[in-house]
């Protein structure tokens, strides 16, 4: 059950997940409020309701209207732009909730004013379906209070960890930020795979989708090694132990997957600095 007032800033594809979750999960609409410069017209239907008050400017947010949680769901290139306008609920006790890819927390301390409570999330697309990985990392000023709150709404959304150092949010963009994107590759190449093997279009789709999603679901119920489910299908001279001599060679999976995530964390460790 989520209570509380919330202010959500931005409400594209992450926001308005987010605000979907969060319905979902007991928030009542008349308690957000939310500031998106689209309009009613660009927040997802899903998540829509016609007790949601959307408005298109801070300037319009009412004066008697204190939030506990200021949820940041904006773009990288406009968060300086658009951040400072809610640096006066730095006194009143609410979080700073930020979803804000890259931005770190001492930039974010540096738009507000120093005196806020601030804490990063790192989600991924998932999180559209409620399947969605969150890291966290809270500033110093954010007491347990906050860190509670922050760990709720975000959990709307699916499974959450923390994180103690900021520094290892460049690992958590490379490996589940960016992750579903390696996925999605993997489907496409096994779909591409199997019509080339013979597979009618739409069969070869299916399979690499049901797979894909069904492996994912027994990974999620089954708590054992990834690398113990991969030997409990692999049968000896079969023909998964086939294709497995091909993934896992020299410049198979393992290495490629390694080096796709050493280049991420980079390019984000560069896009952070």
């Amino acid at each position: 059950m989520i209570e509380g007032t919330i202010l959500l800033v931005g409400c594209g594809n992450m926001g308005g997940a987010l605000l979907k979750g969060w319905f979902a999960h007991g928030l009542n609409p008349v308690d957000v409020m939310v500031v998106e410069p689209a309009g009613r017209d660009s927040v997802a239907a899903a998540a829509d309701h016609h007790a949601l008050c959307v408005l298109t400017d801070a300037a319009e947010i009412p004066s008697d209207f204190t939030p506990d949680v200021i949820v940041f769901a904006v773009k990288p290139q406009v968060a300086d732009d658009v951040i400072p306008a809610y640096a006066k609920f730095a006194t009143s006790g609410a979080v700073y909730l930020s979803v804000v890819a890259g931005l770190q927390v001492s930039k974010l301390e540096q738009l507000l004013g120093g005196q806020a409570a601030v804490v990063r999330a790192m989600p991924n697309t998932p999180a559209a379906v409620g399947q969605g990985m969150s890291v966290l990392f809270a500033s110093p000023g954010a007491g347990p209070s906050h860190k509670r709150v922050s760990k709720v709404l975000m959990g709307a959304v699916g499974e959450t960890a923390w994180i103690a150092d900021e520094a290892q949010m460049d690992a958590v963009t490379a490996v589940s930020g960016s992750g579903p994107a390696y996925v999605f590759l993997l489907a496409e190449a096994m779909m591409e795979a199997g019509i080339d093997a013979g597979l009618p279009p739409v069969l070869a789709d299916q399979l690499a989708r049901a797979t894909i999603a069904g492996s994912g679901a027994l990974m999620t119920a089954d708590p054992t090694p990834a690398a113990t489910l991969r030997e409990n299908v692999t049968s000896p001279g079969g023909t998964t132990a086939a294709a497995l001599d091909i993934l896992m060679g020299p410049e198979g999976v393992k290495k490629l997957v390694g080096q796709a995530i050493q280049a991420a964390a980079e390019r984000s460790r560069n896009l952070t600095s």
